[in-house]
This record gives C-alpha cells, sequence and structure tokens, in this order.
C-alpha cells in the first residue's frame, strides 16, 4: 500500500500565491459590498414609500451616533474643506465596511493554511473564525466605550490650560475614531493568531514564556503607538487587556503542545519531554536532559 505522503501532492510556488489572490478577491468583493452596503441603504424607512427622493445614506446615522457618543458638548467640529463631508462618508462607509467583512478575511485566510494542518484540526475552522470575529469587535468596542472617550475628556484641561478654541476638523476627529478602531480591534486578535501560529507548529509557548518580560516590554511599546494621544493612562488602558488576552493565549495553547506530545508518546510508545523533546523513562516525572517535569 502507498504510504499516504505519497498521496500528498506539493504545489509549486505560483498556485500558492494564485490561491491567495483567489481567496483575497473573495474578500475583496465582500469588503466592497458591505461598503456599498453602508454608502447606499438608505437611513430612513420611508424611503421605501417613496423611493424618488434623495435620503441620507446609513453611513451618516452611524457618524452622527458617533459624534454624540464619543464628542463633549464642549468641542465643536468644523468642515475644514467643501470636500469634507463627502470624504468622510466615504472613508466611514470603508472603514465600517471592512469590519463588516473580518469575518470573511477570517475564513479565507484559514481556508488557505488549512492543507498544511491535519485533518483531525481542521474541526476548529469555526471556533478560530468565531474568536477571531468576536476578539476584534470586542477590541473596536473597547475602543469606543472605554479609550475614546477618556482620550478626549483627559485632553480638555489641555485646551484651557494653553488657551485654545476647542475647535476640531471634522476629518481630523472622524479619522481619529476610525484608527483607533480598526487599530484596537486587530490589537485585540493578536492572541487568537498566536494560538493558530503554536497549534501549526510554527512556534511554541515556551519560548514567549522565558521571554516574557520583553514580550511585555513590546505590548506597552505597541499600545503606545497604537493608542491615540491621551498620556501614559491611555496607554496603560490598551496595555492592561492585551497582557490578559496574551497570557490567556499562551495558557490556552499549551493544550495543542501537550496533545501533540500526547499523541507522539502513544503512537510512537515512547516518553518525550514536553519541553525539550528529549526521551525520558517511562516511568519517570524528570527530564534528565532539561531538568523539568514532563507534566
Amino acid at each position: 500500500m502507498p504510504d499516504e505522503g505519497e498521496n500528498e501532492k506539493v504545489l509549486p510556488l505560483w498556485d500558492h500565491i494564485g490561491e491567495l489572490s483567489r481567496r483575497i478577491k473573495v474578500w475583496i468583493y465582500a469588503f466592497l459590498a458591505a461598503t456599498l452596503f453602508f454608502l447606499v441603504f438608505p437611513a430612513d424607512p420611508s424611503f421605501f414609500r417613496n423611493p424618488f427622493q434623495l435620503y441620507p445614506p446609513l453611513i451618516t446615522v452611524v457618524l452622527k451616533g458617533i459624534r454624540e457618543r464619543l464628542l463633549p458638548s464642549q468641542y465643536t467640529l468644523i468642515g475644514g474643506t467643501v470636500t469634507a463631508p463627502l470624504e468622510i462618508i466615504v472613508v466611514g462607509a470603508a472603514v465600517f465596511g471592512f469590519a463588516t467583512s473580518v469575518p470573511v478575511l477570517a475564513y479565507e485566510i484559514y481556508k488557505f493554511v488549512d492543507p498544511a494542518i491535519k485533518p483531525t484540526e481542521r474541526e476548529s475552522l469555526y471556533p478560530f473564525v468565531a474568536a477571531f470575529s468576536v476578539l476584534f469587535v470586542a477590541g473596536a468596542l473597547f475602543a469606543f466605550f472605554v479609550l475614546l472617550p477618556f482620550v478626549f475628556l483627559f485632553s480638555l484641561p489641555f485646551f484651557n490650560a494653553v488657551g485654545f478654541s476647542t475647535f476640531i476638523y471634522a476629518d481630523d476627529f472622524f479619522n481619529l475614531i476610525f484608527f483607533v478602531l480598526v487599530a484596537s480591534g486587530f490589537a485585540f486578535t493578536i492572541p487568537v493568531i498566536f494560538v493558530l501560529l503554536v497549534k501549526l507548529h510554527v512556534m511554541g509557548t515556551s519560548a514567549l514564556r522565558k521571554n516574557r518580560k520583553y514580550v511585555w516590554a513590546a505590548t506597552l511599546v505597541a499600545t503606545a503607538v497604537a493608542s491615540p494621544d491621551g498620556g501614559p493612562l491611555a496607554d496603560i488602558a490598551l496595555f492592561v487587556p492585551m497582557i490578559i488576552l496574551i497570557e490567556g493565549a499562551m495558557w490556552f495553547a499549551k493544550r495543542y503542545e501537550k496533545d501533540d506530545v500526547a499523541g507522539v508518546r502513544s503512537s510512537s510508545g515512547e516518553t518525550k519531554c514536553s519541553y525539550c523533546g528529549g526521551q525520558m523513562d517511562p516511568g519517570g516525572v524528570f527530564c534528565g536532559l532539561c531538568g523539568k517535569a514532563r507534566i
């Protein structure tokens, strides 16, 4: 009988690139469709009773809700340029179209790497897509309800201290909102990507655990870059949940490593250290190579 490996077909590089381009196109179509939905779908249901009228698109209601929820009454928005409202509407529709198409993006990414994983591991497709989508939404909601309101309230005393009027350009305001929502959403998905990389045996948890202080330092720098100008308190407000998610991801990803080691033991009849892979006595507890307990 031919080995299982002989039935596997090795595809050339250009076939992989073609597969990737096809999956990216699927997501682009979903992104464009969602963007057009926000740009075209009417915000007022009365449009369906009288379709021959000018109507505000759905994105205008979303933008008004953002302004009313996040902008303190002490601030005043100004247009700045004639085309600023149109630019904000188009960019806002693109941002929320992107957020809506995130589940499609997660699905296509997973399907692209799906041939590289074992058939028994493919059952985690929907959990990965669901976790990626939920964490992205959670990060955006955290930015919307916690991070951004704090930034605007924190900045008010400085306007008074230097004697500046609290007039801000509308495009600057909404661009800040859009950037922080997307950046915070993706920041919250990092643990899911890490778990996926561990599951695909691209990286392990031991390296991160040994260099935890460097991971924390890098996370602090990354949150300082991603968070808006709100001082160190805003950085810490984003840093704390990120560390909780990363530590939780390391704990969760460790389960896959243990399952892989258990599978090796049961199939080969050998006992291997779950940390360094060295051989151990069947009844032994500590590895003679690295000195750590096998459990």
